[in-house]
């Protein structure tokens, strides 16, 4: 039973881990995506809309790594590569419904994210991002 728990413990540290880790490369993505440092734009600057488009990419992150982990296969490993996997696809359709938002409006998404008075766009951004993430959710459940 110890070894059990033990055991349980070990492969909840390694998934955390993993989880933090995309969560990480959804926040550089992000970076990219935006003109300007996020780090400055979000702590310093205050930035409403930088700081509702991280959030929701974030949220989107942890929910496509839950539902990895919980549709998780019998074998460890198993489990952990397709929480890679479908973490890394996860931030790549995050990031092309992010262009494909930006090619539909007008100007330029990442600049409307950057602007630091509250913009409608950035919700419609955010939502989007999100969507994108429950679509991976579903595909892995």
């Amino acid at each position: 039973m110890l070894q059990d728990l033990l055991e349980g413990a070990g492969r909840s540290i390694v998934f955390g881990i993993v989880g933090i880790g995309l969560m990480a490369v959804g926040y550089v993505l992000i970076d990219l995506l935006t003109p300007g440092k996020l780090r400055d734009l979000i702590w310093i600057e205050r930035n409403p809309n930088a700081s509702l488009l991280l959030a929701s990419n974030q949220l989107g992150i942890a929910a496509i790594v839950f539902t990895a982990i919980f549709t998780s296969f019998d074998s460890f490993g198993q489990g952990l590569a397709s929480t890679v996997i479908f973490g890394l696809i996860g931030i790549a359709i995050m990031g092309l419904a992010f262009l494909v938002l930006d090619w539909m409006t007008p100007g330029k998404l990442g600049e409307v994210i950057c602007t630091p008075e509250r913009h409608g766009g950035a919700w419609v951004s955010s939502a989007s991002h999100f969507g994108a993430a429950l679509i991976v959710c579903a595909c892995i459940s």
